[in-house]
């Protein structure tokens, strides 16, 4: 035992109690179906003709139902008679390596086998123009000889800036088809400017490459595809905006005003790039988002199988378990947060033994609360906050909440012989 987590030994955990959280439950039912509606409007399906080489973008986050969308879409191409692949679009991601990029493609199910089409996976660009402020402006290697490309993405709040365009299409053309380049370009400036510069890269792709259409789909609070569309650039563009305000109206979040302590079970770059959605977490890397619920710490203790090792976003959270820090691979963390030019994220904080130190000293570092009764959340990750646990303290509040159902009596913390959760 070392000597700092001896140190928190004596600290006594609350009870924790399973509640489930319940949001509106609106989901597509047949994906395949919504698809093939979507690329089958006239503006959508003119754009693909026969012989035609067509590039789909694959992205490193953990959208719902992605291996299906991008086979059924890659499906609906070849009926057309043209030949779709896929590529890697996902800025730095991967140790911003061709080979890391594909094994991302890989965890998500999104293989030739799969998808019925090659992955042409590189880190090469070519540059393809300028936009209206005279950048240059690069896109992936082959998106640019292609005879044209697809763009895929969800549409969510970003994590660390507001704007018209947040995560989404204009966002995966300016940093997922701009690879390593079009991530360093735009995060070099700051998150403060990137509300301007995601739309104005984004644009400039869509006027210098040969962008066919953009397919977007929008998630709700139990990380289910709610909504898919196709849309033409220039959808994009008037289009996305209108879509981002019903993503936000989708999005869960933890139902109470506030707590001591947050506790997070797992975090990762398939969960978001901060590891953890600061829009649930409350914790932003800077001053240009807010939201989420109120807490004075917040705590994490392993990472996602599907973040092969990338412990992106770590730097945030007040305190890790030894646990996350092991399953760390610096060669893949680092890159991404060189890129984006925000080493906060990367920064390792305090590194408990086990589960129970690091839950423990996040008791103990918090300021004027009841040591005796703490305010405590503990949830599995951000992507999943149906089923979460409370403490003693909030059960009242969650009594008198409609979307609230109390599952159990609140019972004591059960950890292994190594003192961690499983």
């Amino acid at each position: 035992m070392s000597k700092y987590s001896a140190m928190v030994r004596n600290v006594k955990l609350p009870k924790m109690a399973l509640v489930r959280q319940t949001f509106e439950r609106e989901r597509l039912e047949d994906i395949p179906g919504e698809i093939r509606k979507q690329l089958s409007r006239p503006e959508i399906c003119g754009q693909i003709k026969p012989g035609m080489r067509i590039g789909i973008t694959g992205g490193s986050r953990g959208v719902a139902n992605i291996a299906l969308i991008i086979r059924e879409i890659a499906s609906f191409i070849k009926e057309k008679g043209a030949q779709p692949f896929v590529f890697p679009a996902m800025g730095s991601h991967g140790g911003a390596t061709a080979a890391g990029q594909q094994e991302i493609l890989d965890s998500y199910g999104i293989t030739e086998e799969y998808c019925g089409c090659p992955i042409c996976a590189t880190m090469e660009t070519k540059t393809i123009g300028t936009t209206e402020e005279g950048h240059e402006v690069q896109i992936d290697k082959y998106a640019a000889e292609a005879d044209g490309y697809i763009a895929v993405n969800r549409i969510k709040p970003h994590t660390a800036f507001r704007g018209p365009y947040e995560s989404g299409l204009m966002k995966m053309l300016t940093i997922g088809v701009g690879k390593q380049r079009g991530a360093e370009v735009t995060h070099t400036a700051g998150f403060g400017e990137m509300h301007h510069l995601v739309p104005l890269f984004g644009k400039a792709i869509m006027k210098h490459s040969n962008l066919l259409f953009g397919v977007s789909t929008i998630e709700n609070a139990y990380d289910d595809t709610y909504r898919i569309d196709a849309l033409t650039p220039e959808e994009i563009i008037t289009e996305e905006p209108k879509l981002l305000l019903i993503a936000k109206a989708k999005m869960g979040s933890l139902l109470f005003e506030e707590t001591d302590l947050l506790v997070i079970d797992e975090i990762g770059k398939n969960i978001s790039g901060d590891g953890a959605d600061p829009n649930i977490s409350g914790r932003f890397i800077g001053p240009h988002a807010t939201g989420g619920i109120k807490n004075q710490l917040v705590v994490t203790l392993s990472l996602t199988e599907e973040s092969h090792g990338s412990a992106a976003g770590v730097g945030i959270f007040d305190a890790v378990s030894k646990r996350l820090y092991d399953q760390t691979d610096f060669e893949v963390t680092y890159p991404n947060a060189i890129t984006n030019t925000v080493l906060l994220t990367v920064k390792m904080p305090i590194v408990m033994d086990n589960d129970r130190d690091t839950i423990a000293v996040g008791v103990k570092c918090c300021n004027k609360i009841d040591y005796a009764n703490p305010r405590i959340i503990r949830i599995k990750n951000t992507a999943h906050i149906e089923d979460i646990y409370i403490s003693e303290a909030l059960m009242e509040e969650a009594k008198a909440n409609p979307n609230i159902e109390i599952l159990s009596e609140p019972q004591p913390f059960v950890f292994n012989e190594e003192g961690n959760l499983w």
